[in-house]
């Protein structure tokens, strides 16, 4: 046969042995599944945190597009002035997120009814504002208490006994992690870092940060939120900040003048 004809039965050839393999692979994946029978999909010890749950959304009698929202007057100011920080023909989809925050601190929550109703207010579509709700956690889609209760779990509050922050939540609470308390007051999550690893362990309550917790401390401040008071937020065990547990072990003294270590024929 002429070269080129050779080269093409060869491609042909090697494409229908590719595939042939390529049957054969699924065919075994397959028989394979079929033998093991249906099996679990978990992700993750928090269950009620299965990783669908943050994409899909599915109508339920209280998240809807039915479901009453619109931003109150004083609300529609705010998105102007949003608006405005950007540059002309860009305050649209840069306002996505500080809006959508605005929406979820008027209702509570980020119901789907909320977020068309952002994407109308700022004239993009639909999807734009769903891609952005359902990427970042900060951004609850289901009803959480009066009191959003984040644990952080990642590994330098693991190591400083997490894990007995939230038995202490659960316990005090009488929720897992995901649930919300019968009368409304309460919810719990599980989170990632929170940026206050020296202060470990610790936990977010809606805006404010508790720290250096204690199971104690726990007690005392869902305690206190129960009876209206407000406690006190930052680190539970004296320090003021971050500074060093066992005290400042650099800057220990007031700084040299202006000057110090300058030659003096300079």
């Amino acid at each position: 046969c002429k070269p080129t004809s050779c080269k093409v039965l060869v491609k042909r050839k090697m494409a229908s042995a590719t595939l042939r393999l390529f049957g054969r692979v699924l065919c075994r994946q397959r028989d394979n599944a079929r033998a093991m029978g249906p099996v679990a999909r978990s992700l993750h010890n928090s269950s009620a945190l299965s990783s669908d749950k943050l994409f899909v959304h599915r109508d339920t009698a209280s998240n809807n597009p039915n479901t009453p929202f619109d931003f109150t007057p004083k609300n529609y100011e705010r998105i102007e002035a949003i608006k405005a920080n950007y540059p002309k023909g860009h305050e649209a989809a840069a306002s996505i997120i500080p809006v959508l925050d605005l929406a979820q601190r008027q209702h509570g929550w980020l119901p789907i009814s909320a977020m068309n109703r952002v994407a109308d207010v700022l004239g993009v579509a639909k999807m734009r504002v769903y891609e952005v709700a359902t990427f970042y956690t900060m951004f609850n889609r289901e009803p959480v208490g009066k009191f959003h209760i984040q644990v952080c779990t990642t590994t330098p509050c693991m190591l400083c006994n997490s894990t007995a922050v939230v038995e202490a939540v659960e316990k005090k609470l009488g929720i897992k992690i995901g649930q919300v308390t019968a009368d409304g007051l309460f919810s719990l999550n599980e989170v990632e870092c929170l940026g206050a690893c020296v202060n470990a362990p610790m936990m977010q309550i809606n805006d404010t940060y508790y720290e250096d917790l204690k199971v104690s401390d726990v007690e005392e401040i869902l305690e206190s939120l129960k009876q209206g008071k407000k406690p006190k937020a930052g680190p539970r065990n004296g320090r003021h900040a971050a500074e060093p547990v066992g005290g400042l072990t650099s800057l220990t003294e007031p700084p040299p003048a202006p000057g110090f270590g300058v030659r003096s024929d300079l």
